[in-house]
């Protein structure tokens, strides 16, 4: 089983040796850093738990010890536990306000420009990139990180990893806001250079690539005193540098696939660092935000299932309060939800404490359907499907 929890400063080892597999801005592979955004993240939760308004550093003297982790809006990191090892398989993001007014965030936007020649009878369309600051605040997802022997496990580790995360902001819609960006990974080379920002970004900024991101998580005014405002002509680049504008790496393939199948769409706006595509949908136009609801656990499920979903609850007894998740079989009897004994003994909930409900697909394993979910009409069936 897959425990889906809320990430502990315990986590901070395993996260730091996942974090050195992969090259993400949001999850760097520092342990400072991590730490910080761990006991950041723990805050946050907490202050969803209590009711209590968001604050930051700036707004909690206490909270400054975070540093640059806690100067931003509450963010939540989410790992995935393998109860039978106990070992940490992977971990995921979610920044509530990405930036704001006066802390812009930065990308750079991409137009065709054409020219004509009356006399030569021809001409060209040259594509170019200009620096746009974005002072709207949309929420983030980033950090998605699964450990390689996990990466196509038959329980779609990652996939539950990445979707836990609408799962949760269904879940506390108000606390999120209305767009919703994504920040796809860039090819990098084998040693983790890459080759836009050698022969763009570096000309402007005088560091390395990972030099530039790991500065990031202190401060990003570099980025707007330095980066040139005026509009660049891309043609002046060399080929293999604009062949990676708007494109991903290949292990970042699958996850650019599946958020497009959630509603998220590029729309020719990229990152100024290494020119990887970003991402955005309307927050509400997520069918696994609007399906979020709240029911309370009925007796556990014994038989067939309606299908398959997350199931979640964060006040666990005995031991620590946590947010705590799983993706399972499910089945709804009128107005309770029933899930497997296991599932209710991991959550450390009993029947009548209310879970966090999003339905997904169709049951897992090729467990039979339920007799309530077998008189759904079929296009109600086709709707699921494409939800998924």
């Amino acid at each position: 089983m897959f425990l889906i929890r809320q990430g502990k400063p315990s986590d901070l080892d395993v996260l730091l040796k996942l974090a050195k597999m992969v090259h993400f801005i949001n999850l760097p592979a520092d342990r400072d850093v991590i730490n910080d955004k761990l006991r950041w993240s723990r805050q946050s939760f907490e202050m969803v738990r209590n009711g209590e308004p968001p604050r930051s550093a700036e707004d909690d003297p206490e909270l400054a010890s975070l540093g640059g982790a806690a100067g931003s809006a509450p963010q939540f990191m989410f790992v995935s536990e393998d109860l039978d090892t106990g070992n940490i398989i992977g971990t995921s993001g979610l920044v509530a306000q990405m930036g704001g007014p006066g802390k812009p965030n930065v990308s750079m936007r991409l137009s065709k420009r054409e020219f004509f020649s009356q006399d030569l009878q021809g001409g060209a369309t040259h594509v170019t990139a200009q620096l746009i600051l974005d002072e709207s605040g949309p929420t983030e997802i980033g950090g998605l990180i699964v450990g390689p022997s996990f990466r196509r496990h038959p329980e779609k580790v990652g996939k539950q990893l990445s979707l836990v995360r609408f799962h949760y902001v269904g879940l506390h819609r108000e606390r999120f806001q209305d767009r919703i960006l994504a920040e796809m990974m860039a090819p990098l080379t084998p040693d983790g250079r890459n080759t836009f920002w050698e022969y763009f970004g570096r000309r402007f900024i005088n560091l390395t690539y990972d030099e530039a991101d790991r500065f990031c998580q202190k401060s990003r005014e570099f980025m707007t005193s330095l980066l040139p405002k005026e509009e660049i002509y891309l043609t002046l680049l060399p080929p293999e540098a604009r062949a990676l504008v708007g494109k991903v790496g290949t292990d970042t393939i699958p996850a650019r696939k599946m958020l497009e199948r959630l509603g998220f769409a590029y729309r020719n706006i990229v990152d100024p660092f290494d020119a990887g595509p970003h991402l955005e949908a309307k927050t509400d136009a997520i069918a696994l935000v609007r399906d979020t609801r709240r029911l309370p656990f009925g007796k556990p499920l014994d038989g067939a299932a309606d299908g398959v979903g997350f199931v979640s609850y964060d006040e666990s007894s005995p031991g620590p309060n946590e947010f705590r998740c799983f993706w399972t079989d499910y089945a709804l009897d009128g107005e309770t939800l029933r899930v497997p004994l296991a599932v209710l003994e991991a959550l450390g909930a009993r029947p009548g404490d209310e879970a966090g409900f999003t339905p997904v697909g169709a049951p897992s394993g090729g467990a039979k359907k339920s007799k309530s979910a077998a008189k759904k009409p079929a296009r109600s069936a086709k709707k699921s499907k494409a939800r998924s």
